[in-house]
């Protein structure tokens, strides 16, 4: 029988993931998820592809408060709601609306990373759309995530991986969402529903992986050996793709305003239609 494993969440794109036993699941994927990103001078989007050392900053979201924590550095507490200029700024070819969070978000994060950068939340008035060449033709709402909703890796496929490595990686290098057990390795590439009460997930594209694998989220230092990605491209490279790939995507068909919790079964359909 397949189970949810685990959840996770990450409030701002890049810095390091939350563990979390339950989460509500909106529109865009898991509450909070990606909800804020760092930004450069030109309205760029920062990540550990360009700054590693986003994996140590730590976050969390309650009574109303976004917070930040990283080592030898005060924390931080702004509002969830705080209003800010609105900035228009860039994920890859999107272009989206952003929030800024302050100078004093700025501040700190340009201290604990030696640049000049900025924190923006993302704006709810402006909807950022999945693509739809993989989400399909109805608009699909997603944050600041490269570009879909929720992330769903299955634990046999990383101990497959590890199983051929010079040293084992844990999960957080992949940074899911959503972590399954009971299932073989890289069953989730096949699965186009997963299911866990009223929630439904549709499978929508495998996920190509960068260099933030290669990246410890413990100490944001890089593997010097690439590795997993060095692995990876002698058995999970896809031609389409032009990448490796390892997890997939997914968008929310059903379930908005519901809850997932970890231990919760979960059912997975290959090749069912998405719910109307």
């Amino acid at each position: 029988m397949a189970r949810i494993a685990s959840l996770h969440i990450y409030p701002i794109k890049s810095c390091r993931g939350v563990d979390l036993e339950s989460a509500r699941v909106t529109a865009t994927g898991l509450e909070w998820d990606r909800r804020w990103m760092v930004i450069d001078g030109r309205n760029r989007f920062v990540t550990q592809r360009t700054h590693p050392r986003l994996a140590t900053i730590m976050t969390s979201v309650g009574d109303g408060r976004l917070r930040l924590s990283a080592a030898s550095h005060p924390p931080l507490a702004i509002d969830v709601r705080s209003e800010g200029a609105v900035r228009r700024v860039q994920i890859w070819r999107d272009h989206c609306s952003g929030i800024d969070a302050g100078d004093a978000a700025a501040r700190w994060l340009s201290r604990v990373l030696g640049d000049a950068l900025r924190l923006v939340r993302i704006d709810e008035r402006v909807a950022r759309l999945a693509d739809p060449r993989y989400a399909g033709p109805d608009p699909q709402p997603v944050s600041f995530t490269d570009g879909y909703p929720v992330l769903v890796i299955s634990r046999a496929s990383l101990a497959e991986l590890n199983r051929r490595l010079p040293a084992p990686l844990p999960m957080n290098r992949f940074r899911p969402n959503v972590v399954i057990d009971g299932v073989t390795a890289h069953a989730e590439d096949a699965m186009a529903l997963f299911r866990s009460g009223a929630v439904v997930l549709r499978g929508v594209k495998l996920c190509t992986r960068c260099v933030t694998t290669t990246t410890d989220q413990q100490h944001g230092t890089r593997d010097a050996g690439a590795e997993p990605l060095a692995t990876l491209k002698t058995y999970r490279y896809d031609r389409t793709l032009r990448g490796v790939t390892f997890g997939q995507n997914c968008i929310v068909a059903a379930g908005i305003g519901a809850s997932i919790s970890a231990g919760d079964e979960i059912m997975l359909d290959a090749g069912a239609p998405a719910p109307a």
